[in-house]
């Protein structure tokens, strides 16, 4: 299902990084107390009656952002942040009360035509209580009372937000036959001439200037009989990088694309090398589960010898440990070297995110396992599984029902995981190990 999303606003100092780092359940955002701190969207997910949606914590609006470069960029990031809202809290604060810079906030979100909620936060004691009635003013009815400080209120508030998510909606109009692949990766490492290769013609608009494709841009076509939805997505930029006035593209569109994706091309500048944001963007494409390839392009402009594609090989690797699943691609999309090779890699991957096992022959093989290297004794005590079961696809999620889950160290589960890639060919996808104690019936 397509997952909503809802940002915080409101001027510098409100304690919206507070707020956003106890909904999403850790400290994200740096907290301090003085204005200006959070200078771009923060992204997080989080869950309320069984409805999940992303966060977005930004930085101030500040009424006299004009006179400072600084406040300007900030002030750009918020509204890129209620253009990609569904509902947005306003954070106001009862220690200060009304502000003129609440009312001019204000009057750009009501420009923005999006459901709001006011949150009043420092709401600490009785005596600020009374100051809530003063933001009524504003016009978005009913103002919601907060602590950050004492972690109060926050019921009230994610109760008012649920009321106004929109349905629950299915993520495209696609049928699940059809293979939606992702395209993500730095701003300028070809992902658009990527995609014009894989499909032999010019359907996206190719340049050297970094951000061109400011949108997800979905293009279907079939190949052998297969069809397939190619999503290219807008260059994930590094944080501080996003203030150009002219870019309309978001991180939070793109991991929009990899949530609707089956299969994600993580592209790397093979001339560049590797970077620490290609780690970061990779990583949005193994939290949300999905089967992945790394492809590197440019491909034919580096230097190479004979040892040259396995030493790029093994960095991926050394990089991307978390990813050790993830097939490579090196190709040229401007010369088409090798993008031939992608779209099977693409099939098999997405057959394993897609397989399941069934349940005698998967607790044949753990059983095999554990008899080969037994968990260790901790204090006493030694796992026990009594019996594995997939209970789901994309990815492939199995539940261990064991004596205590607690009893199962995380270099033991990562073994399990191994067997069970090894025995059933899971390559390419990441697959999830869940455990739960067995009830005693």
């Amino acid at each position: 299902m397509a997952i909503p999303v809802v940002a915080i606003v409101g001027r510098p100092n409100v304690g919206k990084s507070t707020i956003f780092n106890y909904l999403i359940g850790e400290r994200r955002s740096i907290v301090e107390d003085m204005p200006g701190v959070t200078r771009d969207r923060i992204y997080g997910t989080t869950e309320w009656r069984d409805r999940k949606f992303h966060l977005i914590d930004t930085g101030g609006i500040d009424r006299n952002e004009e006179h400072h470069e600084m406040f300007k960029m900030m002030r750009y990031q918020a509204e890129l942040a209620i253009d990609e809202a569904d509902v947005i809290i306003f954070m106001v604060d009862a220690k200060d009360g009304l502000t003129i810079a609440d009312e001019e906030v204000a009057n750009m979100l009501m420009r923005s035509k999006k459901p709001i909620v006011v949150a009043v936060n420092k709401v600490d004691n009785f005596e600020r209580r009374e100051a809530i009635y003063d933001f009524y003013s504003l016009g978005f009815g009913t103002a919601i009372a907060v602590s950050g400080a004492h972690s109060t209120g926050f019921g009230d508030l994610l109760e008012e937000v649920y009321n106004l998510l929109p349905p629950d909606k299915a993520d495209d109009e696609y049928d699940d036959d059809i293979i939606k692949i992702a395209v993500i990766g730095r701003p300028n490492v070809g992902k658009s001439s990527l995609v014009n290769a894989m499909l032999g013609e010019e359907r996206v608009i190719v340049s050297n200037v970094a951000g061109t494709t400011r949108d997800a841009i979905d293009t279907p076509f079939t190949r052998e009989g297969q069809e397939y939805v190619l999503i290219d997505t807008a260059g994930l930029r590094k944080r501080g990088k996003v203030y150009e006035s002219i870019e309309k593209y978001s991180v939070m569109r793109a991991m929009r694309a990899i949530e609707r994706a089956d299969v994600v091309l993580v592209v790397i500048n093979g001339e560049e090398g590797i970077i620490e944001q290609d780690k970061h963007i990779a990583g949005y494409a193994h939290e949300a589960g999905k089967a992945s390839i790394f492809v590197v392009n440019k491909w034919d402009v580096v230097e190479k010898d004979d040892k040259t594609l396995h030493k790029f090989s093994e960095n991926i690797k050394a990089h991307f440990l978390f990813m050790d699943y993830a097939p490579h691609a090196f190709v040229s999309a401007k010369t088409k070297q090798r993008v031939h090779k992608i779209l099977p890699l693409v099939n098999e991957v997405a057959e394993q995110h897609a397989m399941r096992i069934q349940t005698p022959v998967l607790n044949d093989i753990i059983a095999d396992a554990m008899a080969v290297n037994p968990p260790h004794m901790d204090r006493g005590r030694r796992l026990r599984l009594s019996y594995a079961t997939q209970v789901a696809v994309k990815p492939p999620t199995f539940v261990c029902f064991v004596n205590d889950p607690e009893l199962m160290h995380f270099s033991y589960q990562r073994y399990l995981d191994n067997k069970i890639r090894a025995a059933f060919k899971f390559g390419g996808t990441p697959i999830r190990i869940i455990c739960r104690k067995k009830s005693e019936d």
